[in-house]
């Protein structure tokens, strides 16, 4: 019975609304022009990146938004061809073609975020908070001398922004004051877009190659781009899926991770792991969900040998639905989910294995 209630709220949703701590001081006036740093792979801008564009369209109703695109090669002009029709908010496309932007390192892009600001002036620049955006942009900012905002999760007006704090506990609404450009970065998961936002094949907005001959190359050198690895899996990317299965110690092996992934195979979901998991070496750490991992808000969260540490809760509680499975009554994460079974999860998995439909 346990198990057929659980099935059953893999269909049903409830929404939570979050409770606003303020901060206010002054505002600056000023007519919006944004510039979105953009990130690209394999010729085609991700999906963060394209809900930073959503974000800025907040700004302000007038809103002038340029994408930066930088790289080098086939990929960057086919990431270009992408971002003129990515969204209709778009208004410019700025791309940067030099060697020096093959890798995401802080120290070039940030110069070249410098460079494009002192020439054309944006009153904002927003980047998607993730480990793009969070790489580059405060270098940026400390090369402009600014403050920038960080982890946006709503606008209310150009200078005014909700971010949360207290790993998630509060959310605070602070007024930006400072000089121009406002730097903001925004959390991808609360700024969706709009399937008809996307891919508008009637809207393309103009290419301009930024000038780099006055690039300033010897800044270049302080990092080095060793490598990049990732594993392959035909599962949906874990910061952009729909349903997100998360195991965390209480699945005690990576050997026994191996059910929760036939579970989200049968799910068409996403998998992700709890810290500890990952300092386990369950799960290789890509897969952390939380406050020092990956920042998930999908459909359905269903979370498997989770305790509901605040570090985790503030990776995932926008979620639309919780769904929580541990043996423990008074485990945390009952607090925050929607839905809560008290059981064994080597029981639950296995049940929910035999029962659930293949994914067609």
């Amino acid at each position: 019975m346990a198990t057929r209630a659980l099935i059953g709220a893999l269909s049903r949703a409830t929404f939570r609304l979050p409770t606003h701590r303020f901060l206010s001081v002054g505002t600056i006036p000023r007519f919006a022009s944004t510039l979105v740093i953009a990130e690209h792979e394999g010729g085609s801008i991700k999906a963060p990146s394209v809900s930073a564009v959503e974000a800025a369209k907040s700004l302000d109703k007038d809103n002038s938004i340029s994408m930066l695109l930088a790289g080098s090669g086939p990929s960057l002009q086919e990431a270009a061809a992408h971002a003129v029709s990515c969204h209709p908010s778009v208004s410019k496309v700025l791309v940067a073609d030099s060697d020096k932007f093959m890798h995401p390192l802080a120290e070039p892009w940030a110069r070249l975020i410098q460079l494009v600001q002192q020439r054309e002036n944006f009153s904002h620049i927003v980047a998607a908070s993730g480990s793009f955006g969070k790489n580059i942009l405060p270098r940026a900012a400390a090369l402009l001398d600014v403050s920038p905002v960080t982890d946006v999760v709503e606008i209310s007006e150009s200078t005014k922004f909700v971010r949360p704090i207290y790993a998630g506990n509060a959310l605070c609404t602070v007024q930006y004051t400072g000089a121009h450009p406002c730097m903001l970065t925004i959390r991808s998961t609360s700024f969706q877009v709009q399937p008809d936002s996307t891919d508008t094949k009637a809207h393309k907005a103009p290419i301009s190659q930024v000038d780099l001959s006055t690039f300033e190359a010897d800044t270049i050198g302080k990092s080095q781009y060793v490598k990049l690895t990732s594993q392959e899996s035909e599962r949906p990317d874990l910061g952009n899926a729909r349903i997100v299965v998360t195991g965390g110690r209480g699945l005690k092996s990576a050997e026994n991770f191996k059910m929760l992934e036939k579970l989200a195979e049968k799910l068409g979901a996403a998998v992700g792991a709890t810290r500890a998991a990952v300092d386990a070496g369950f799960v290789p750490n890509d897969l952390q969900v939380g406050q020092t991992g990956k920042i998930v808000a999908p459909e359905l969260y269903v979370a498997f040998g989770v305790s509901g540490a605040i570090q985790h809760l503030a990776g995932m509680r926008d979620s639309k639905v919780i769904v929580a499975v541990n043996k423990d009554a008074d485990a945390p994460i009952f607090q925050v989910a929607d839905y809560g079974l008290v059981g064994n999860l080597f029981e639950v998995i296995p049940e929910l294995l035999e029962k659930l439909p293949e994914k067609k």
